[in-house]
């Protein structure tokens, strides 16, 4: 009998945990598709929102050209980039943000894919079977996802449109769920 009310217990407890996990954190939608109005300034700059409001929650998500586009707020530096993942197109707006050798890196919550918030470069551990006692170190795929030039002006936080003139890998999730970002966000 104390076995089934110490399994039921572990069950519960991993219920309540996967709960939390797939709520994520909390996000601030600025531009919510229903509105479907965005702030353009004249010299092209989007607006996203103030610079104390996103300080604040970490993360927000707009719309940028009708792709969905997600701000971060990590370590006093504000980045961004597109929200669903170049591999599978999982939510970034959900997952974690981890250092890795210095550079504050983006973790999918979908498939555990590390994406630079600087640069967009995608990153692996990987090891050289050459070495004689190879070490696992972590090493560039080349710039995947699509990063947006962040500007802060007089307390407003705007993000330039893409050049879409160069290809990422993320443009294909971009596009796909452009205009209907929130359509399977989650997996």
């Amino acid at each position: 009998m104390l076995d089934l009310i110490i399994l039921s217990l572990h069950f519960f407890i991993c219920f309540l945990i996967s709960v939390a996990i797939w709520r994520g954190p909390k996000d601030v939608d600025l531009h919510s598709s229903s509105t479907g109005t965005v702030e353009v300034e004249p010299d092209g700059l989007i607006l996203i929102g103030k610079e104390d409001d996103i300080k604040r929650s970490g993360r927000v998500t707009a719309k940028v050209d009708g792709r969905q586009v997600v701000v971060f707020y990590h370590k006093g530096k504000f980045h961004a980039m597109d929200s669903r993942c170049y591999h599978e197109g999982g939510p970034l707006h959900l997952g974690e943000i981890e250092d890795i050798n210095g550079q504050a890196c983006i973790t999918c919550p979908w498939h555990k894919y590390k994406i630079t918030l600087e640069t967009g470069e995608g990153l692996y551990e990987g090891i050289n079977p050459l070495e004689p006692s190879p070490t696992p170190q972590w090493r560039s795929k080349g710039v995947k996802q699509r990063i947006h030039k962040v500007t802060i002006d007089n307390g407003n936080v705007y993000v330039s449109p893409p050049d879409l003139s160069v290809s990422f890998d993320s443009d294909y999730f971009a596009d796909k769920y452009k205009n209907n970002g929130d359509l399977a966000m989650e997996k």
